[in-house]
């Protein structure tokens, strides 16, 4: 039985109301976070044996590229992922570079959720190498969040030849740091009981869901650990964080009310591409997006999704950003619509001139196509 709890907030003469949702039932969640230890560069250096234990990167190595994943062996360089080509060339001269091969990735992707299936259907993809999983009943009756993440990970590594790291806890936001403890190739589990003192004791840039630019902040405001941001009050974290605060409020106690979800709908399709030499002229430009209007169109018929909103994205080369969309009444469903419908976005632009480093294209508004027939319109805690 759950009930809801209003609570109203005074922040600068402005009133904010926060429904809160107060969980009556006593049943603890089992929940498990599994993450996939530096998956793509991972996966290279099992396909290529002469890769393991060197420092390897995948992406390009040219002046205009960005790493897109990290071998741990590169890692303790400093590099990391998103990080340009050059900068990681610069702090480890011998770091070799491999192309992506995302079809090999989503190949061992597939296999790594065949084996969550085996356990529970109640999974949330973060992504293509890591997930929540809620097994506070199994399919197996094995009871333990801890045996089951144990089995789990035995079984990645038998069926596809890599490690996977595991954080188990009563909540999502617990599961997902405890995976990170460990890693590489490691488990650690977070009880109930031992939730507080851990939350207390964590650096806030360890917190997930607090970046970089917000842990800066915090630093600044005297918060450097959990139980800083423990100390404040409710009103103090909205006033100085908006309406997230309400999240750090509760993430500072070790709560989270939300649920694995199964069904998380896409929100939008992409893909873009960054230059080696910036693009000048109309003729670039076109040719460019022509390329990203077939893959994007592509990638839409691949997940059986029709969109109405189109999004243009322009980075130029001061890395000054700018985005452009609109949405139409029907749904986009071939590609001489998609082209047409780019091309009068980007015309309205008018780009020709300027020096663009990246374009990107998105589709969103979706809907599945195989569900649209194609209209146009408890436990204790010794048992985690």
């Amino acid at each position: 039985m759950n009930s809801e709890l209003v609570c109203l907030i005074l922040v600068s003469g402005v009133p904010l109301i926060f429904r809160v949702l107060q969980t009556t039932n006593s049943i603890l969640r089992k929940i498990i976070h599994i993450d996939m230890d530096a998956f793509y560069a991972s996966v290279e250096q099992l396909d290529n044996p002469e890769l393991k234990g060197k420092p390897v990167a995948v992406g390009g190595s040219g002046d205009r590229s960005v790493v897109a994943a990290a071998s741990y062996e590169a890692r303790r360089f400093g590099i990391r992922s998103a990080m340009p080509s050059l900068t990681a060339k610069k702090l480890c001269p011998h770091l070799i570079f491999v192309r992506p091969h995302f079809e090999r990735y989503h190949e061992i992707s597939s296999k790594v959720f065949e084996i969550f299936k085996d356990y529970t259907d109640i999974i949330e993809p973060l992504s293509i190498d890591e997930a929540f999983l809620d097994v506070t009943t199994d399919k197996m009756n094995i009871g333990s969040a801890t045996l089951i993440a144990r089995e789990i990970r035995k079984e990645i590594k038998k069926r596809t030849g890599l490690t996977a790291s595991a954080g188990i806890s009563v909540n999502k936001f617990l599961a997902k740091i405890a995976s990170d403890i460990k890693k590489p190739d490691g488990l650690f589990v977070i009880p109930p009981e031992n939730a507080a003192k851990f939350i207390e004791d964590l650096p806030v840039e360890k917190f997930y869901g607090i970046g970089r630019v917000t842990a800066e902040k915090m630093h600044k405001l005297g918060i450097h650990k959990g139980i800083d941001l423990k100390e404040l009050d409710l009103s103090s974290l909205v006033r100085n964080f908006g309406k997230i605060g309400m999240f750090y409020f509760k993430i500072a106690r070790g709560e989270d009310d939300r649920e694995v979800e199964t069904d998380q709908a896409r929100k939008s399709v992409g893909t873009e591409l960054t230059f080696e030499k910036d693009l000048t002229t109309r003729f670039e430009i076109v040719a460019e997006l022509y390329k990203i209007e077939k893959e994007l169109m592509r990638r839409l018929d691949e997940s059986q999704t029709s969109g109405r909103t189109i999004t243009l994205k322009v980075k130029f080369y001061d890395f000054h950003q700018i985005t452009r969309s609109k949405t139409l009444q029907n749904y986009i469903r071939d590609f001489e619509t998609l082209h047409r419908e780019v091309a009068g976005i980007r015309k309205s632009l008018k780009l020709e001139g300027s020096r663009i480093r990246l374009l990107g294209l998105s589709i969103s508004n979706l809907e599945t196509d195989e569900c649209s027939d194609r209209q146009l319109f408890l436990f204790e805690s010794d048992s985690l």
